[in-house]
């Protein structure tokens, strides 16, 4: 890259791992530790293809389905969890499973479950083939139904409007999902849903940050892949923002012509991309001429989950 002007890099924060997903990638790390190669592993772990990649070179093998195993063998399930008909094909196959299914995911399931059983319609405010979406509409598919946009809000019909509740995918954008509930609460008053909300705290910090940083930047930078909901939902807000942004899986995928007469570049990234892959991004800008970082901070997270007691045995 030619030499530039100075630049200022804001970095949002909280940005990149959330616990979730360090918990995952560990779960699929100590299952290589104790079992050897291969570990099979349903889905992607998470939705990031450096992580794929790196784990793929110590040992996982990465399959859509579970008819990709050989029986007995050793099989992950992913961070988005997987539907009661999964676990049961993994028991009948008689694999041995480690849950890696973020317990903020396991949080919903077991919610659709509870208002199911007590005879209410689920409408569930997602991605239709987003697999955390599957995973949950699987758990009570006779009485769930997908609600992907506003004009669903305003269209789904169900067969009590007094016995229906909703849940939320995780990674949803806070505004928008904030926006469909509304609709159903307007049309179905006695709409209930979970005590706390189902957008995990990861998705909320990471999008409050890129709204503080969009606001002062000329350009954003939104690091991890395109398959993860929870970074296509930050480059949507900055977008909405009014900001040129780009969604990138690595520093290498900066164009320079992004970053002509642009002095000050916002820069964030999803809940399951590496911190390295900012590092990463913030050295290619300095490698076109002076750098000033500035991080702004909104939130400080600090949850840690426990490892499932498969995996605490290992």
């Amino acid at each position: 890259m030619s030499v530039a002007e100075s630049v200022t890099v804001l970095l949002a924060a909280p940005r990149a791992f959330c616990a979730g997903v360090e918990r995952a990638i560990e779960i699929v790390e100590r299952a290589l530790a104790s079992r050897g190669s291969p570990v099979y592993v349903r889905k992607q772990i998470v939705h990031n293809a450096h992580v794929v990649a790196d784990l793929e070179s110590r040992g996982a093998v990465f399959v859509e389905e579970l008819d990709e195993v050989p029986a007995g063998a050793t099989v992950v399930f992913s961070a988005h969890g997987v539907s009661p008909v999964v676990r049961a094909e993994a028991a009948r196959l008689g694999l041995e499973v480690f849950d890696a299914t973020c317990p903020l995911v396991a949080k919903v399931h077991t919610e659709a479950r509870r208002y199911a059983d007590r005879g209410d319609t689920v409408l569930l405010v997602g991605h239709a083939g987003h697999e955390e979406t599957e995973g949950t509409l699987g758990e009570a598919p006779d009485r769930t139904l997908l609600v992907q946009s506003l004009e669903d809000a305003r269209t789904v019909e169900v067969p009590d409007p007094d016995r229906v509740s909703y849940l939320t995918q995780t990674t949803l954008a806070v505004d928008e999902t904030a926006e469909v509930l509304d609709v159903l609460r307007q049309r179905f008053p006695a709409l209930r849903g979970p005590s706390s909300a189902d957008i995990c705290y990861a998705s909320t910090n990471r999008q409050t940050a890129l709204r503080t940083v969009a606001e002062e930047s000329d350009l954003v930078l939104v690091v991890g892949s395109t398959n993860s909901a929870n970074t296509q939902r930050l480059v949507e807000l900055a977008r909405r923002a009014g900001r040129p942004a780009h969604l990138i899986e690595d520093a290498a995928e900066i164009l320079p012509e992004w970053l002509a007469g642009v002095t000050i570049v916002g820069v964030t990234a999803g809940a399951s991309a590496p911190p390295r892959l900012v590092e990463g991004v913030v050295e290619a800008l300095r490698a076109r001429g002076p750098v000033t970082v500035v991080e702004r901070e909104v939130a400080r997270e600090t949850i840690e989950f426990t490892m499932p007691g498969a995996v605490r045995s290992l």
